[in-house]
């Protein structure tokens, strides 16, 4: 469709569009019936979207189907544009559309067009084959099942006639010879019949194979020399046909040259090979021996001495063939053999000639009663009355069009060229595929992927924090990727190879497992901690790693003595004794009291400088403080997370969103929700399982303490505290005698 049709024309007055504004950016209102009838005029680059995927949008698949005129995979605004148009013109109101109804009233059906006139009656029609001939609205559910219209209907249109369609057994019959001569095509009751091209086909194919039949009937002696028994005697003469050639030829080389009769039997080591093993009648390599023994001039046996693996067949061939022709004779000259040969040679060559049809399986009586009947003309009848009920029935599939969009299309609107949706928190979109639960909250923005390795090479740019997942499910083959946007909480616990649950929009459950990460920031309260925890980290990774370092001195150490100690009493010497070095220990204890005066002598600067302000500035400071270490993180963070942006997301999807689909904290913060108590919730303190507390606590803060003291004490700051104190104190009870002077 020409992008010129979203203008308004010079006489068409211009829609009071309205527009809403929520996550941060406008967005259309689609309100009422009139503001749908005037989407193919609204300007596109106001669109939402331009094209959407029909897999990984939940929807209702025939609805998407249906959208997608193309069937291409993909619905593109020029296809709603044009559904937008079809199901507008068609309704008496389109305001109710907007009400997203779940069936649609006969009456909402413009009747007073060819078209809406011609769905009406459709409509009307399915119902009364449904059994619902009374009733005043028809749902989608009830134009879904095309089977189930037309199971009692004999003629729907298509084309195609079921064996149901006749009205005698012979014509039922027919058609079902056909179908099984060349297979069924599908009716719209769901059951197998034929059309047009079939009965052509068959009565072409029937009638070549009657004509072949007709030229061997016309030359009834050389052809069939057998008469009707000539199928059976020429399949009882082709069997033995090549040995018993094999026999007469054997027996002229004999005759040739006596001496070769003897290398023409079988050698006496083939018949020891023979009699190594069980025979039966019907062994390969006996079959292979001649027919009798090979003399010249000899005839063949018909009766005794013959080989036993083809004993069957030449009694056959005697019986059938021989004695037709011969009589009851026991032996089989030669000439007798090409007088027989020769009879079956134009048998041969019509066979040959025989049209590879698939009507042979009939045979030619059936095909011929079929011919010399009318039965063909009366199918053709059927198929030409089921054929004339085309435009009508083609008109079912327009009531399920029309039904479909009349409960759907608003919906699909407010989630094609508007994400209302979505971002009025009143719907589901339709790329939202379900919930994750994770790591104690609810992720509602979860939508489908088929690569994560060309998802993620687009999806980052949303600056939304994702987590790639694999989704199964117990008990089932099905698998899914799925990509969720964690919009609340922290990422503290988040890594690969966590388990979550995912609950699909139709309920079902699945094991999810987190196989990839995209970070960026979650929360300004992430933001806020961040720096401590960072700084926590840091210092547990320090305090690990000198842990770990003097854990490995210790033992080198320990190493080292007892390998020293092992030398030594090999040697035959026992090592003496260390004296106790008392210097040495001093200089350990005078380094520990450094180290404890110089961490006493730091704080207690920080502290001296703390105290040192007055009592209003000390709050300030300690804000202050706070502010310096967490507010750049939350700057950083903020900015980030006012630049999240759902288009890349969907995008990576096969979306092409038209426009800045912004993400903004507060609704961000609504579409993953953490736990918390649920309302009423009352919580107990006591924890039997809470760690007890131990005397080291309380001694090592009593030793920072006078650490603190030794060196506040050390600088001068108590004596100065002390003095001021004390003079304020004067100050303050000589104030009061001179008052009194």
């Amino acid at each position: 469709m020409s992008l010129n049709n979203n203008l308004p024309s010079a006489t068409t007055r211009p829609h009071p569009w309205r527009f809403f504004r929520s996550g941060g950016f406008d967005q259309v209102r689609l309100d009422s019936g009139a503001d749908i009838a005037a989407i193919p005029r609204l300007d596109q680059k106001l669109w939402a979207a331009l094209s959407c995927p029909v897999k990984g949008t939940v929807f209702d698949a025939r609805t998407l189907a249906l959208l997608d005129d193309d069937n291409d995979g993909r619905i593109r605004a020029p296809e709603v544009i044009a559904a937008v148009q079809w199901t507008t013109v068609l309704l008496n109101n389109p305001d109710e559309l907007a009400s997203r109804p779940t069936a649609m009233p006969l009456a909402a059906v413009k009747s007073d067009s060819e078209e809406g006139a011609r769905i009406l009656a459709s409509a009307r029609q399915i119902l009364a084959n449904l059994g619902r001939a009374d009733a005043s609205q028809i749902s989608p559910d009830d134009t879904q099942d095309t089977a189930k219209i037309f199971a009692n209907t004999k003629f729907n249109g298509d084309g195609i006639i079921t064996s149901a369609a006749a009205d005698d057994d012979f014509t039922r019959d027919v058609i079902e010879d056909i179908v099984n001569c060349y297979g069924g095509e599908l009716d719209r009751s769901g059951a197998p019949g034929i059309n047009a091209e079939k009965v052509a086909l068959f009565t072409k194919d029937a009638q070549a194979y009657s004509d072949w039949w007709g030229v061997a009937e016309s030359n009834r002696a050389e052809i069939l020399p057998y008469g009707d028994a000539t199928e059976k005697t020429a399949t009882d003469f082709e069997r033995v046909q090549a040995k018993v050639d094999d026999y007469f030829t054997r027996c002229r080389v004999a005759k040739f040259d006596p001496r070769a009769a003897a290398h023409l039997n079988r050698s006496a080591e083939s018949f020891a090979a023979l009699a190594a093993r069980d025979l039966t009648p019907g062994d390969q390599d006996l079959a292979a021996f001649p027919l009798a023994t090979i003399d010249a001039a000899k005839p063949l046996p018909l009766v005794s001495g013959i080989n036993p693996a083809w004993e069957d067949a030449v009694k056959a061939l005697r019986s059938e063939v021989v004695m037709p022709l011969f009589g009851s004779i026991t032996e089989l000259s030669p000439e007798q053999w090409q007088t027989i040969s020769a009879k079956f040679a134009a048998h041969k060559t019509w066979k040959q000639s025989e049209p590879q049809v698939n009507v042979a399986k009939l045979g030619r009586d059936r095909v011929r009663k079929i011919l010399t009947s009318n039965v063909l003309h009366g199918i053709a009848q059927l198929i030409a009355k089921d054929k004339a009920l085309e435009q009508e029935a083609n008109a079912i599939a327009a009531v399920e069009k029309l039904t479909r969009f009349y409960c759907h299309l608003h919906r699909f609107l407010c989630n094609f060229v508007s994400f209302s949706d979505f971002y009025t928190r009143k719907g589901i979109a339709l790329f939202q595929i379900g919930t994750l639960y994770l790591d104690g909250r609810a992720c509602e923005l979860c939508t489908s992927v088929d690569d994560v390795a060309k998802h993620s090479t687009l999806a980052p740019l949303s600056k939304v924090y994702l987590t790639y997942c694999d989704c199964t499910r117990k008990g089932s083959t099905e698998k899914m990727t799925i990509v969720a946007g964690i919009t609340g909480g922290d990422s503290d616990n988040l890594l690969v190879g966590r388990n979550g649950l995912f609950y699909d929009r139709q309920g079902r459950d699945w094991d999810a497992t987190i196989t990839k990460i995209v970070e960026h920031p979650i929360s300004i309260r992430q933001a806020f901690w961040a720096p401590y925890k960072r700084m926590g980290r840091m210092i547990g990774e320090q305090i690990e790693k000198m842990a770990a370092a003097r854990d490995k001195a210790a033992q080198d150490k320990a190493a080292a003595g007892i390998v020293a100690a092992g030398e030594k009493v090999d040697g035959g010497k026992v090592a003496a004794p260390v004296p106790f070095d008392v210097a040495k220990f001093a200089g350990i204890f005078a380094a520990i009291g450094l180290a404890i005066g110089a961490i006493g002598t730091a704080l207690a600067t920080l502290v001296s400088s703390f105290v040192s302000l007055v009592w209003w500035q000390m709050p300030l400071a300690i804000v202050g403080v706070i502010l310096i270490v967490s507010v750049p993180s939350m700057i950083i963070a903020a900015l980030k997370l006012r630049q999240r942006n759902l288009a890349p997301l969907l995008d990576a999807g096969g979306w092409s969103v038209n426009t800045q689909a912004k993400i903004n904290i507060p609704f961000g913060g609504a579409l993953t929700s953490v736990a918390k108590m649920p309302p009423g919730a009352k919580r107990s303190g006591t924890d039997p399982f809470a760690e007890k507390k131990t005397p080291w606590k309380f001694y090592l803060f009593v030793l920072i303490l006078l650490g603190v003291g030794y060196g506040l004490w050390h600088k001068g700051y108590l004596t100065q505290w002390y003095e001021k104190a004390r003079g304020v104190t004067t100050q303050q009870t000589t104030a009061p005698e001179q008052e009194s002077r």
